[in-house]
């Protein structure tokens, strides 16, 4: 367990015993009234802070200045209060906290804070993933998988949505890499197998149990015993092979084909898709009690038309290594008004191609080419300012700028590993832009549940 810097402002002496004990393997700092928090505040380096409300016979909830201060100096700040009507909770997240608990039950409430808090750091301090293991600049792409990571050394199931080709399976290697589980990652693409041939792949089978079987083989489940089961393309499995899947991931046990005995598998789940769930569960082809097995965490990957910042970045590091390409003016543009029907993959495809030839310097003939049809992002729209135009023709300007405002201020907290403080002073904004950026990013989030 990490050892943190942790405050906590609260007046109640048997409760400051109370939380000193919960948190003896740690750094603790105590104040009983806000003066001498705010002080501290100023002063001190805390990494987390549990915060009452009410500090003393009639206050008048002061400890909520003291999450203000404590935020404003990227303090990850929880208040465990007796008071929490909505008025209260809503105002101390408006203010910076993070997190919200009634008293009573801080036995399992603080460790569960403390847990939830250093995954959080770990999957900032993974902020390396984007250079290297999945290459994006994109801040709504980088925001969900900063999000994605902190569940990463969890038992959350985790589902990727996406089309072929924008990297669900890289993404599924990283968040195992993330995990700390001691097995290894085991993949299935469940389209390339028939029902039958599937049920064998991942449940393996005794010598003898169908003609064929001249040995017994290990399945996927057991494989995966205490690291992460992959199952690619789980809207193309037959309902029938989805419900013998769900008893084996509810009761991490299951039958090999032909024996009697059964094995058992501490496997953790991750699943990808390109088709919608919903509208897979609509048409009778998922289960919805899979489904809801699978969807702890949702990410949904856009695909690369949507982030054509990404296609130099992703060149560039296609080129690592190996060959070093230029490209004319041209060249690149066309490149950027492509619409990467095959995403990722197709430019992996396209640089490797280009990396086997003749020319050093690629020009627009070359791209051409190769990138055949007509551009379709330009004529989707011009990118840019036209898209922020075209939004706030759409939504109005205040709403466009919203938009934008988010997207800046979610790239700079993956870029800086969530350290808000850095954030507002690089982009010069408020403690009120921020939160408020923030909230909105919160309330509107529809792929991660």
């Amino acid at each position: 367990m990490d050892q943190l810097n942790i405050f906590v402002l609260e007046d109640d002496k048997l409760a400051q015993k109370v939380m000193a004990s919960r948190l003896a393997e740690h750094n603790v700092d105590l104040a009983a009234n806000l003066k001498t928090a705010l002080k501290k505040l100023e002063t001190g380096r805390y990494d987390i802070g549990f915060f009452d409300l009410m500090l003393g016979p009639g206050d008048d909830y002061s400890g909520l200045k003291a999450i203000a201060a404590a935020a404003a100096k990227g303090v990850y700040a929880v208040v465990v209060s007796s008071s929490d009507s909505e008025e209260i909770i809503d105002r101390a997240y408006e203010l910076g906290a993070r997190d919200f608990y009634a008293k009573g039950n801080e036995e399992s409430n603080v460790a569960e804070i403390i847990a939830k808090f250093v995954r959080g750091r770990r999957a900032a301090d993974a902020a390396d993933v984007f250079g290297s293991a999945f290459v994006t600049g994109d801040a709504p792409t980088r925001a969900m998988i900063t999000e994605a990571l902190k569940y990463a050394p969890t038992e959350l199931p985790i589902l990727l949505l996406g089309p072929s080709g924008t990297g669900k399976t890289s993404l599924a290697k990283v968040l195992h890499e993330r995990s700390g589980r001691e097995g290894a990652f085991v993949a299935i693409n469940c389209s390339a197998y028939t029902q039958d041939l599937l049920e064998a792949e991942l449940f393996g089978y005794r010598k003898g149990a169908f003609t064929g079987a001249a040995d017994g083989r290990t399945g996927r489940l057991l494989e995966a015993h205490k690291g992460t089961l992959f199952l690619d393309e789980i809207g193309t499995m037959s309902l029938n092979m989805q419900m013998k899947l769900l008893k084996a991931i509810e009761e991490r046990s299951f039958y090999p084909l032909g024996s009697e005995k059964p094995e058992r598998s501490e496997f953790r789940i991750i699943s990808a898709t390109l088709e919608d769930p919903q509208d897979l569960i609509a048409r009778g082809k998922m289960r919805f009690d899979l489904f809801q097995r699978v969807h702890g965490c949702t990410v949904n990957l856009p695909p690369l038309a949507e982030r054509p910042g990404d296609i130099t970045l992703l060149a560039q590091h296609f080129m690592k290594g190996g060959r070093r390409l230029s490209f004319t003016a041209e060249a690149r543009e066309r490149m950027l008004d492509y619409a990467w029907p095959g995403n990722v993959r197709e430019l992996k495809k396209f640089i490797d191609l280009l990396s086997s030839g003749a020319e050093g310097r690629v020009g627009l003939e070359t791209v051409a080419k190769h990138l055949k049809g007509q551009p379709a992002r330009r004529a989707a729209g011009g990118g840019g300012l036209d898209d922020v135009y075209s939004d706030a023709l759409a939504r109005g300007l205040e709403a466009a700028l919203d938009k934008v405002a988010d997207q800046v201020i979610a790239r700079s907290l993956a870029e800086t590993g969530g350290v808000r403080t850095r954030t507002m002073t690089e982009l010069k904004i408020s403690t009120r832009l921020l939160y408020a950026s923030l909230r909105r990013q919160e309330n509107g989030r529809g792929t991660i549940k």
